[in-house]
């Protein structure tokens, strides 16, 4: 007998279930352990991608040394508002929610977001927060930071609310320093440096129900096949007498939350025009205020969240130096 043919399975298992997100806001599931003081993550909009040359400054890299063209994705990164602080505890079934402290003044955006309280007393809410964090009733220390969409090339007012932990080597120190940030603006360079590494999550390009040859790349069938050609071969055995999760089927694609780790943050500036191509971004236009580059791409189209957050498994060999950066293409994307 001759040797079974065999080929790799079509198309990975390791994101199923291949469903619809449930809010365009990427849900951060976990964060690193730094005894760093200071915030853990930001947010901004994904305006487009350039190219630029820089110095390869890889170890062990053929081409260290010289002038490589690196592919780049530009995020437009307002000021954040810290709006409020949230404290958490160890239980059982893991962290929760004992307590929040809001701001006094919040933008009147973030009502479109939120019901606005009719009384609210911060000195009370503090107290009584200083009070749990010094009795040692809190494990976790996290603030709500709004963003500014009004100064971005995004065409909406209603800003998205997302939740940043607060590292520290104690509960006290971490608690100190969110009280500090209450209702005050937060900057990209607060949190990152230039040459950092990031880990990159946002819900990917919607693609909407498609079939198992545009989802899984199966193969499609010969010309002559009678139930259709854009199907899969056999829905599985006799035994056991159902169809399995694993057989490729028809179903939704995209808008999916990924996480890509260790993206190198290029560059981060406060003047949109040295990064805007001539005409604007395409799909975004221009960009006007703060803004971090990206190597690479990241997931998601053009305006959509990115959360960046500080790496949660950092290779110890990578390197961190600040980048040199020699040229950033303005070239018109419009063709113009």
């Amino acid at each position: 007998m001759g040797k079974r043919a065999h080929h790799p399975r079509r198309g990975s298992l390791a994101y199923m279930p291949r469903v619809r997100a449930k809010s365009p806001v990427a849900h951060v599931r976990a964060w690193p352990a730094e005894a760093r003081l200071g915030l853990q993550g930001f947010a901004g909009y994904k305006a487009g991608m350039v190219s630029l040359f820089m110095i390869d400054d890889h170890k062990g890299s053929m081409t260290k040394g010289q002038e490589i063209c690196v592919p780049a994705t530009v995020i437009e990164a307002p000021p954040m508002i810290v709006c409020a602080i949230r404290l958490y505890r160890e239980g059982s079934k893991g962290l929760k929610a004992v307590d929040e402290v809001w701001s006094g003044e919040v933008p009147k955006d973030l009502y479109r977001l939120i019901r606005k309280p009719k009384k609210y007393d911060v000195q009370k809410d503090l107290a009584e927060a200083e009070a749990l964090v010094k009795a040692g009733k809190v494990n976790e220390i996290r603030v709500l930071a709004c963003t500014q969409p009004r100064v971005t090339g995004v065409p909406k007012k209603k800003p998205d609310l997302v939740e940043i932990r607060v590292s520290g080597s104690s509960i006290e120190e971490r608690w100190n320093y969110a009280k500090g940030l209450l209702g005050k603006q937060v900057r990209p360079t607060d949190v990152f440096k230039e040459g950092e590494f990031v880990d990159v999550l946002a819900i990917t390009k919607g693609k909407g129900f498609q079939g198992p040859v545009k989802r899984w790349g199966v193969k499609i069938l010969p010309r002559k096949s009678e139930e259709g050609r854009r199907q899969v071969g056999t829905l599985g055995p006799w035994s056991p007498p159902r169809i399995l999760w694993t057989v490729p089927a028809a179903g939704q694609m995209g808008y999916h939350q990924r996480t890509e780790f260790n993206k190198r943050i290029l560059k981060i500036g406060n003047d949109g025009k040295e990064v805007t191509p001539s005409g604007g971004f395409l799909r975004y236009g221009p960009i006007r205020g703060d803004y971090i580059v990206l190597a690479g791409s990241v997931p998601g189209p053009t305006k959509r969240l990115i959360q960046l957050r500080r790496p949660i498994r950092l290779h110890h060999k990578v390197a961190t130096t600040v980048p040199s950066i020699t040229y950033i293409s303005t070239a018109s994307q419009q063709g113009a």
